[in-house]
């Protein structure tokens, strides 16, 4: 065997594992996904009185533009005023965040720390004040700064814990869908999300992920296991956290949360390196153990969690796939692999009329569909594909813990955007 076919036999080799590889996790992902089209009647909110007293928490960092508006969006909550108390922390802020956020009403605590920065830091602090309060909270609930929350929001929490649950994460949708294609973008990938990631996984009693936002953990399990969640994503660190101590995240998919997304793929780019990073981080730190506890305990949480670890891999792997088929289209005779050499092609036909068939679908079902979403989904694998160099250069900056504020401007409130 010559040089060159010694190359082309190791590339033939690598590009069948990375297509495989993919097939068998998306195939994964897919099977689960299946049991997100069955919405379960909850039970009526009248069977769960509001007994919970929430502490409410909002990390703050120079955002006087937005923080007025999901302060008067959490007072309007349907819920008994006397359970539930508003706190922001004002965490290095060099504008008029405590000010306006005093002004609306809420409990405002300044936090300088400049060596200690980010919103997980920022949590640890305000949660370590909370249990020597003198106010006996049962929960707190968090929310970014940005964020807009309907009125429900505290009710089905309420609801949600009563039934047993811990930890709850709500339904992140988009405050601001069609502002530019990456904010569509964004606004398919949440609303996907929660429809066959998140509730696929209630419903079949595995664990949902932690978003950064939109969630409430009992003061029980924050006494019992700490906070501990300071890197560049706190939400997967806490997700993970909770796996590895058998604590289930449960899911509200009527408790709806707004969050502005970036506008520019700047902004989104820088965003998105910054959750890389932290992915990366947690996955080195995690994966080991939750694939020691899924083994040694057979538990299939603990093993979804560590699957999902896996995802900036799969996005290099999807990117470099995406470019084999590229390449097998304009040189047939290429040496990479394509599936149809494992694969009937009409498998493969199946698998990839599936796969562009069902976002679309999916928004369908969760009645998110307009004119605008054509669009966004035209633009939608530009924004997928993106994820690729995001995903190389998380995963090789993962230890660069830095953390970049996004800054947000949309003005709009929770009346507003309810009414359009």
């Amino acid at each position: 065997m010559d040089l060159l076919e010694l190359i082309n036999a190791v590339v033939f080799t690598l590009s069948q594992i990375i297509h495989v590889l993919i097939f068998v996790i998306g195939c994964y992902f897919f099977s689960i996904s299946i049991f997100g089209w069955i919405i379960k009647k909850e039970d009526d909110a009248g069977y769960y009185p509001p007994k919970t007293k929430f502490a409410v928490v909002i990390p703050a960092h120079n955002e006087e533009a937005v923080i007025a508006h999901i302060i008067d969006s959490l007072f309007m909550q349907n819920y008994p005023r006397e359970l539930y108390d508003v706190f922001v922390i004002a965490d290095n802020c060099t504008d008029r965040t405590a000010e306006i956020a005093e002004k609306q009403g809420a409990k405002v605590f300044i936090r300088q720390n400049k060596n200690e920065r980010g919103k997980g830091y920022a949590l640890e602090w305000m949660f370590n004040k909370i249990y020597n309060m003198q106010e006996n909270y049962d929960a707190i609930a968090v929310f970014d700064a940005d964020n807009l929350v309907s009125s429900n929001f505290l009710c089905e929490m309420n609801k949600q814990l009563l039934k047993g649950y811990k930890v709850v994460q709500g339904y992140i949708d988009s405050k601001n869908p069609f502002d530019s294609w990456i904010t569509c973008s964004y606004s398919i990938a949440f609303w996907l999300s929660n429809r066959i990631y998140q509730l696929p996984r209630y419903n079949l009693g595995l664990s949902c992920n932690l978003c950064g936002t939109g969630f409430c953990v009992s003061l029980e399990v924050l006494r019992k296991i700490g906070w501990g969640a300071t890197c560049l994503t706190e939400d997967l660190e806490f997700t993970m956290k909770l796996a590895l101590n058998d604590i289930k995240i449960g899911w509200a998919h009527n408790a709806v949360v707004y969050d502005e997304k970036p506008i520019t793929l700047r902004q989104s780019w820088k965003q998105r390196i910054r959750w890389m990073q932290g992915h990366a981080d947690c996955a080195s730190r995690y994966l080991i153990p939750l694939f020691k506890k899924a083994f040694k305990e057979s538990s299939l949480i603990s093993f979804d969690c560590a699957i999902y670890l896996f995802q900036p891999l799969r996005f290099i792997l999807l990117g470099l796939a995406t470019i084999f088929i590229w390449i097998q289209a304009i040189y047939p005779k290429s040496p990479f692999f394509s599936l149809q050499y494992v694969f009937p092609v009409t498998v493969w036909q199946v698998y990839i009329t599936l796969q562009s068939l069902y976002g679309p679908l999916v928004i369908l079902a969760e009645k998110k569909f307009k004119p605008a979403v054509i669009f966004g989904f035209l633009v939608f694998p530009i924004y997928c594909l993106t994820w690729v160099p995001i995903a190389i250069q998380g995963f090789l900056s993962k230890n660069n813990k830095n953390w970049h504020h996004t800054i947000h401007t949309r003005k709009i409130s929770i009346k507003d955007l309810e009414k359009a």
